[in-house]
């Protein structure tokens, strides 16, 4: 009786209110959400496809084309920027967070297994060549020689130890605390610190002018130095660890070390303080100016050109709402350096680390 009951109800309900769903429909998207969805699964299978042909080339032994890491690079941009825009439209498309420490909106982390192999791929392109001369100690070399040279520009101890944290930062920013690396995307940024052949030159005769002052406070890093420089001798600073950290602190930081104190004040963050120095190899200028504003985070950068350094360098990069900005202020910049932030957490484990032991 209780069923035929509840059967009655039931038809009762239909006659009153019409037939009821027993699941919700979901709503139709809307043209841009398609049209979002589209360009996302578009430029995934495009990522797919370069990452397929480059490790076919690589297994297959074939010749790369100049600048092998570009199309991959730009894939990922594209994969990241299509996802962010898709995530705009369509919010519930945000999902959960990945290893990369990207931020979701950005990043569907279903698919961090594309992102190690285009890992994978740039370790096999970027490898140093058969002459490097690799360091036993990379890590401590960094941080030896930053507050070496800080010390020596005239810092107090502890203010040259945060020279030491940071350039150990760089080391990670610019190429993942690898040595001697190459660049699949440039053919004149080579090595730990990746810099050019002028600017390897140009920190060379800049240590040359404060080596005496460095042997003083450190003797033992002025023999290290010494058969560093012997055994680099007639072949390309930049492919030994030593020698291009050290060229390159010296032509791009060690003169903004004597600032520390300050910046210390101004960012007590300490990847912030990394963050300041690695705009310094990005857009050297403008972040002078900034330092000198008195007011460096609400300094605006507004030239064509400097937005698109940062952007060349994984900053307002990805999507059309970080593309359409035309100025930023050093505030908005910190924060769209997330991609850097990870690199910078690995760098400040590995300081602990080296001055634990």
């Amino acid at each position: 009786m209780g069923s035929r009951r509840l059967a009655a109800a039931a038809l009762a309900a239909v006659a009153i209110f019409g037939a009821v769903p027993t699941v919700a429909q979901k709503a139709a998207p809307t043209p841009q959400q398609s049209e979002a969805l589209a360009a996302y699964e578009r430029a995934l299978g495009d990522f797919k496809s370069i990452l397929t042909e480059r490790r076919r080339q690589i297994e297959a032994k074939e010749p790369l084309p100049n600048l092998p890491g570009q199309a991959l690079y730009l894939a990922r941009v594209a994969v990241i920027s299509s996802y962010k825009d898709l995530t705009d439209v369509m919010p519930s498309r945000i999902g959960r967070p990945n290893k990369f420490e990207i931020p979701p909106v950005y990043f569907d982390a279903e698919i961090e297994p594309l992102v190690d192999e285009y890992g994978r791929l740039f370790d096999l392109m970027e490898a140093p060549p058969a002459s490097a001369q690799s360091s036993p100690t990379p890590f401590k070399d960094v941080v030896d020689l930053a507050v070496a040279i800080a010390r020596a520009k005239g810092l107090a101890p502890e203010h040259a130890e945060v020279a030491g944290r940071i350039s150990l930062g760089l080391f990670f920013a610019e190429t993942n605390g690898k040595q001697n690396v190459r660049n699949a995307r440039s053919n004149t940024y080579m090595g730990s610190f990746q810099t050019g052949p002028s600017e390897d030159r140009n920190g060379r005769r800049k240590w040359e002018k404060i080596k005496g002052d460095v042997a003083a406070i450190d003797p033992g890093l002025s023999a290290r130095d010494d058969k560093e420089e012997a055994r680099a001798r007639g072949t390309d600073q930049r492919f030994n660890h030593w020698t291009n950290v050290r060229n390159g602190l010296m032509n791009a930081h060690s003169d903004l070390f004597r600032e520390i104190p300050g910046i210390v004040k101004t960012l007590p963050d300490t990847i912030d303080q990394m963050k300041l120095f690695q705009l310094i190899q990005i857009v050297p200028t403008p972040t002078r100016s900034a330092l000198k504003s008195g007011d460096l985070l609400n300094y605006r950068v507004s030239s064509p050109r400097i937005m698109g350094y940062l952007r060349n360098n994984s900053i307002f990069a990805f999507g059309r709402a970080d593309r359409a900005k035309t100025s930023a202020s050093y505030r908005e910049i910190f924060a769209a350096m997330w991609l850097f932030n990870r690199k910078f957490e690995k760098a400040m484990a590995k300081y602990a680390e080296i001055r634990t032991r």
